[in-house]
C-alpha cells in the first residue's frame, strides 16, 4: 500500500437519541470527538416498525382507485 494517502483511522464515541453511547473506530472527526446522531436504529420507525402512512399528495390515490378499482385478476 501507499504510504500517507489513507484518512486517519481512530477512535470515535458514538451518542444515540436515547442517550447510550457506545466506542467506535472511524475516520469521522477527530481521535475523541463524539458522533451526536439525531436518527438511529432505535427511533426511526425504517428499523422499529413504525406505522407507515400513505399521503394523498392533490387526490393521486383516490384518482387511481377511481381508474383502477375495479380490475381484478381472474383465472
Amino acid at each position: 500500500m501507499k504510504n500517507d494517502i489513507h484518512p486517519d483511522y481512530h477512535m470515535i464515541t458514538v451518542k444515540m437519541t436515547d442517550g447510550t453511547e457506545y466506542q467506535t473506530r472511524s475516520t469521522w472527526g477527530k481521535e475523541g470527538d463524539t458522533m451526536t446522531l439525531e436518527i438511529d436504529p432505535t427511533a426511526h420507525p425504517a428499523w422499529t416498525g413504525g406505522t407507515g402512512r400513505m399521503l394523498d399528495a392533490a387526490g393521486q390515490v383516490a384518482k387511481f382507485n377511481k381508474r383502477f378499482g375495479g380490475l381484478t385478476l381472474k383465472r
